[in-house]
């Protein structure tokens, strides 16, 4: 069971890793609605989906697997760099849905409208830099959250010999 939830957590790291990558590149490209509407709903209807269907799946495969190897492994139990990855977890979990996915899904409807309306263009956030902020921080927790899975800091023991 344990390497089973292990292999869960990391799949669903490395989907994460990947979809935040992958929405940053679509970012980057993301052509001007006042020049490509047509493009700019389409890469705006990517976001969305990849967001839907990589992005949400891979954070829920990875707090949940990760969670239940909390419970499941009592080593650890009182291990200080488990309780970080909990915390900077809730962090990931809030964090995507407020600062990524929410945004994103709403974009992604403004934009749609603008097919039926292009008179609504005023409606769209054409300030991404919050959008694309969100999705750099929480690609760092995320490799902070891998650091410490790898190298799993422990505590360090003072000697009680005196010289």
């Amino acid at each position: 069971m344990r390497k089973l939830l292990k292999f869960l957590h990391t799949l669903g790291g490395i989907g994460l890793l990947g979809a935040m990558l992958a929405l940053l590149v679509l970012h980057a490209n993301l052509p001007s609605p006042q020049f490509d509407l047509e493009g700019y709903v389409a890469v705006r209807n990517i976001m969305d989906t990849l967001a839907q269907a990589v992005l949400l799946p891979s954070l829920g495969v990875t707090i949940v697997a990760g969670l239940l190897s909390m419970a499941a492994v009592p080593a650890y139990h009182g291990a200080g760099w488990v309780w970080a990855k909990l915390a900077t977890g809730i962090l990931m979990f809030e964090g995507t849905l407020l600062g990524v996915q929410g945004p994103l899904e709403r974009e992604a409807i403004r934009a749609r409208a603008l097919l039926s309306d292009p008179t609504a263009a005023d409606n769209l956030a054409l300030n991404l830099s919050a959008e694309v902020g969100s999705i750099w921080v929480l690609g760092a927790v995320a490799i902070v959250n891998v650091a410490l899975a790898v190298w799993r800091p422990k505590k360090r023991r003072r000697s009680t010999a005196q010289s």
